[in-house]
């Protein structure tokens, strides 16, 4: 036997009537409690008898119907509406709102949603983002019924936004937001409205790292829009676990006035760093390198060389490369983690070393980088200095980053909404 399923837009304003047929008022909302299973249970309903908005419990509702909900009784007491903790009201709430669509790593507006009895109960089981969707719900019943379904999203994939409901005291679960990438993260937010960012934001910083890795892949206009609501103590708390290079690039964003401020609440290591950077023109080699690298004596055996990989806080990227160096400081030769990994343990870095490496100067321009890079066939590029002492490296991924046109992301439909 197939699944009836009823569209809300189906049943808003719809008569509330007795078992004996008399018309009682008209249904306003409908109430449900999200958080307690993947296809929300509905709670109740919010009719209008007369002028109040009175609560009907759904143990009370006999039939769902569109244009009609029926009481399983012929007198019943209901009492005025007043919402509880971990209630969301479907129309008022989620109706025309957007939600995140964890199966798409998108934003979804819900045009309608749709709403089933299985097993005796009703519940909430999608969401149509599709545009036939949004007219079926502004066109009038009984024309809006004859309009397809769009492509419905199971509401088991769905997180609503709830900030803007103060007594739901609901939030995105964090779990949730765990199993995505920092970039798919990013996208999110940078969908969102400023509200729903924060939102976002709210949920992942229950991990201090997995927010920095988020923070560094929003865009600077969203990385200062989210530091204004900071505090200068909690905007270095955030920036001192972040790459040292992609901080140098938002210090000189923010506020003149605020920039010392905040770089002076950080660990004075992480200050070293960066003003170390900011001392270099930022459309140079300089400008985009990280100060974190390792670089090892080439008597050290590969056995301490993958040791002092394990341990490093250098960024992971950076560390597909070692690079090898003469008791002078002097940069003599680089090899990657995969001839590390395939070389014997008891051999020395020297042995296993390319000798005399490409490298980069910190004066150079970004299309004398990309033509070294590209020429050597370097994923991460040593920036040394006129002694030949290295200074920074220089990773693909940063190249590609400043390649790609501002707001690629959004050209290219990776951080839209689907309506």
């Amino acid at each position: 036997m197939a699944v009836e399923i009823l569209h809300l837009s189906s049943i808003l304003k719809s008569e509330l009537v007795d078992s004996r047929g008399d018309r009682l008022g008209k249904v306003e909302d409908l109430i449900v409690r999200v958080g307690e299973s993947p296809h929300p249970p509905l709670s109740g309903m919010v009719v209008r008898i007369g002028r109040r908005s009175m609560f009907v419990p759904i143990r009370l509702v006999a039939d769902i119907r569109p244009g009609q909900v029926e009481l399983a009784g012929d007198t019943v007491n209901l009492g005025r509406f007043e919402r509880r903790e971990g209630e969301l009201l479907l129309a008022k709430d989620l109706m025309a709102r957007h939600l995140i669509n964890f199966s798409g790593v998108r934003l979804i507006r819900a045009n309608d949603i749709e709403i089933t009895r299985r097993d005796g109960r009703w519940e909430v089981v999608g969401v149509d983002p599709s545009p036939r969707a949004a007219l079926r719900r502004l066109m009038p019943r009984a024309l809006g019924q004859h309009i397809d379904t769009g492509p419905v999203v199971d509401f088991a994939n769905i997180e609503p936004f709830v900030a803007h409901v103060p007594t739901a005291k609901l939030r995105i679960p964090y779990r949730k937001l765990a199993r995505l990438h920092p970039a798919q993260i990013a996208d999110l937010v940078e969908a969102a409205s400023h509200e729903e960012g924060e939102e976002i934001i709210e949920a992942v910083g229950q991990d201090l790292e997995l927010e920095a890795d988020v923070f560094e892949e929003l865009d600077p206009e969203h990385q200062i829009e989210f530091l204004r609501s900071r505090s200068d103590m909690e905007a270095a708390r955030l920036l001192a676990r972040m790459a040292p290079d992609d901080v140098a690039d938002l210090i000189t964003e923010l506020d003149q006035d605020r920039r010392l401020k905040v770089l002076s609440h950080m660990p004075a290591p992480h200050q070293r760093k960066i003003r170390a950077l900011l001392s270099y023109n930022p459309e140079t080699a300089g400008g985009l390198m990280s100060p974190d690298f390792l670089l090892l004596p080439e008597s050290t055996p590969v056995a301490d060389v993958l040791s002092a990989i394990r341990v490093s806080a250098a960024p992971p990227e950076a560390l597909a490369v070692v690079f090898a160096g003469d008791p002078q400081g002097h940069v003599t030769g680089s090899t990657s983690v995969v001839l590390l990994v395939r070389a014997d343990p008891s051999e020395s870095l020297g042995s296993v070393m390319r000798p005399n490496p490409a490298h980069i100067h910190p004066d150079w321009d970004i299309h004398a980088v990309v033509r070294k890079m590209s020429d050597f066939n370097l994923t991460v590029a040593p920036v040394m200095d006129d002694d030949h002492r290295m200074v920074g490296v220089i990773t693909v991924d940063d190249v590609l980053e400043l390649l790609l046109p501002t707001g690629w992301r959004r050209d290219f439909g990776m951080a839209t909404v689907e309506d």
